[in-house]
């Protein structure tokens, strides 16, 4: 019986094998979604310049002293300072009607809203006076430019996953564009000649095929791209086709099923006719202490465009899949951790195995781990399950 190597050391044999990809700069209007490669800083305040926080008449403050509904002060109309325009400077003894959100006009140190007034609220003619019903006082209703955040202030931190709130607020600091990790490119093969799509009538001895849908849902709730996903019969040479296929435009492979001693498991026999480095397929298989989940294997596939594109392979149990994708998968092919190698790599193994696959790739960029399998700790690695572990 093969001996079986720790997780941790599995974890790092497959992280060494990976590639690093590159990041890129995207405009805010694809960056949903993605996660922020850099520190973020302001381009310029918020607000980007003193304004109205209401809908009314712009003042010096000193020009309605001692207004009340009783003695009134009023005042030449001047202009109007819709959002959006440059206004005039504001005489003395003078206002000008102003909108939430527009521009103080130099001069200006109040607002008086409008239900403080003899005017109407809403759209009509600029009056050509108006009745200051409510003394102001130097700063009322105003917002002064930088008050929320200053240019050069930082707003996001590198790690971020991007929500429409987190672009929204990128957007308000003046910047059109982000610098974001990459999207690791997965391609999702389930292998099994049972296997039927789901909801579909079951024939005797079939089986739905769960695992291809539980894999394109992980790579998408940890920030992959699933480029494709495919079924593989119970052949060498057809397992041998899909995985070609798959590997066009991919950057991982990832399988479930064919890894374990079957007499009719593909994996392992493709891994027997495909042997040596000029082979377009090469496969490496071991049992790993954990359970569920003990037979696993990773290797390569040779694209058509001359790229060899790694291949992890995990068992076929659902639950196996599971676990497996959580510490095995998930610490190598996300954004963190394929940004380095070697020491950063292995230190996300170690996270990985001890703490249930948080820390780099997979395990949400933001910080957040994906939901943990089980207990995991050294020597066998075990959870309950309702699934019989294959």
């Amino acid at each position: 019986m093969a001996q079986m190597i720790p997780l941790e050391d599995y974890v790092s044999q497959v992280l060494e094998a990976l590639s690093p990809l590159e990041g890129g700069r995207v405009p805010l209007g694809r960056a949903h979604g993605r996660v922020l490669a850099e520190d973020v800083t302001a381009a310029v305040p918020v607000p980007p310049w003193t304004n109205s926080a209401m809908d009314g008449y712009a003042v010096r403050a000193k020009d309605t002293t001692g207004a009340c509904p009783q003695t009134p002060v009023v005042l030449p109309v001047s202009g109007d300072v819709p959002a959006g325009a440059a206004p005039q400077p504001l005489a003395e003894g003078t206002a000008q009607r102003i909108m939430t959100g527009a521009m103080l006009p130099e001069g200006a140190d109040a607002v008086v809203k409008v239900e403080d007034t003899d005017q109407a609220p809403g759209p009509h003619p600029i009056p050509e006076r108006v009745e200051i019903r409510a003394a102001a006082t130097p700063g009322l209703s105003v917002r002064r430019a930088g008050e929320d955040v200053a240019a050069g202030d930082p707003v996001m931190a590198a790690g971020t996953r991007l929500s429409a709130a987190a672009i929204s607020a990128l957007a308000s600091v003046g910047l059109g564009s982000v610098l974001v990790r990459p999207q690791v490119r997965v391609a999702v093969v389930s292998t099994g000649a049972e296997l039927r799509d789901a909801g579909q009538a079951l024939e005797p001895g079939t089986i739905p095929d769960s695992n291809s849908l539980l894999l394109a849902g992980l790579v998408a709730e940890h920030g992959a791209v699933c480029t494709s996903v495919a079924r593989s019969g119970d052949t060498a040479e057809s397992l041998a086709e899909v995985l070609r296929q798959a590997a066009a435009g991919a950057d991982l492979i990832v399988t479930s099923g064919g890894v374990s001693a079957g007499a009719f498991d593909p994996l392992t026999m493709l891994a027997q006719v495909q042997r040596g480095e000029e082979a377009p397929v090469h496969l490496d298989f071991v049992k790993v202490a954990m359970q569920p989940g003990k037979p696993q294997g990773h290797g390569w596939v040779l694209a058509d465009d001359g790229r060899r594109v790694p291949i992890i392979c995990l068992p076929g149990n659902p639950v196996s899949v599971l676990v497996s994708f959580t510490t095995i998968v998930a610490p190598g092919a996300g954004p963190p951790g394929r940004a380095g190698c070697g020491r950063r790599r292995r230190a996300a193994s170690r996270s990985a195995c001890a703490d249930g696959a948080r820390g780099g790739g997979l395990a949400d960029p933001a910080g957040a781990a994906p939901a943990r399998s089980g207990a995991l700790h050294r020597g066998p690695h075990r959870l309950r399950s309702p699934f019989r572990p294959r």
